[in-house]
């Protein structure tokens, strides 16, 4: 069957302005689409997501109808700049959403997120891109998702610099190269949890 990505960015500006996450993350689902992966993203400062742990907090909140897409899709990219050495708020908000499917573990032990692939994207102008990766890795595989090797594509730019990754004259080759090898994992590990799901950890 054809696999679908769905890519959530996590960047601090709403649209339609220039965003660095957003080309980052456009440039990983354009590596999938040529695994045959079909493709899509939403800009997550553009809705309403109320904050809660729950899979609706009500009220207006847009969180469930982006929580079916994230349901429909096979693999999921999470895109982040970096702010004081951190995942957005934005970002952390998405884990804390993502919390709710804990509490939707079937009797025999399987998330609703088992068999589907996440991936991570991150920019910035300071360090720290390992340290939101291992944070943004951590949250998505407690709550089901399984992370591919290589699974991660970032750019950092000089520390306290005003240089943005949509301004630079061309993508890094090592940054182009990582986001390659990120896709064919990712799609590779999608297709054999497609034709090979997990077991049930409790059967019944």
């Amino acid at each position: 069957m054809p696999l679908s990505a769905f890519g959530l960015n996590c960047t601090l500006t709403a649209s339609p302005a220039e965003s660095s996450t957003q080309l980052l993350l456009d440039q990983v689902l354009a590596e999938l689409a040529k695994h045959d992966v079909a493709t899509d993203s939403t800009r997550i400062v553009d809705h309403d997501i109320k904050p809660g742990v729950r899979a609706d907090e009500g009220n207006g909140d847009e969180w469930p109808g982006i929580r079916q897409r994230i349901l429909d899709a096979d693999l999921l990219v999470v895109a982040t700049p970096i702010w004081l050495g951190q995942p957005s708020s934005i970002a952390k908000r998405v884990l804390e959403r993502l919390n709710a499917f804990l509490g939707e573990i079937d009797d025999n032990g399987c998330f609703p997120t088992h068999g589907r692939v996440a991936t991570v994207a991150v920019v910035g102008n300071e360090d720290g891109a390992h340290h939101v990766t291992a944070e943004l890795y951590q949250g998505l595989a407690d709550v089901g998702f399984t992370i591919p090797a290589n699974a991660a594509s970032y750019w950092v730019g000089e520390a306290m610099q005003k240089t943005d990754y949509k301004d630079l004259p061309e993508t890094p080759e090592k940054t182009a190269s990582t986001t390659t090898t990120l896709a064919s994992n990712a799609v590779h590990l999608a297709r054999l949890l497609q034709a090979n799901p997990y077991p049930p950890p409790n059967p019944g």
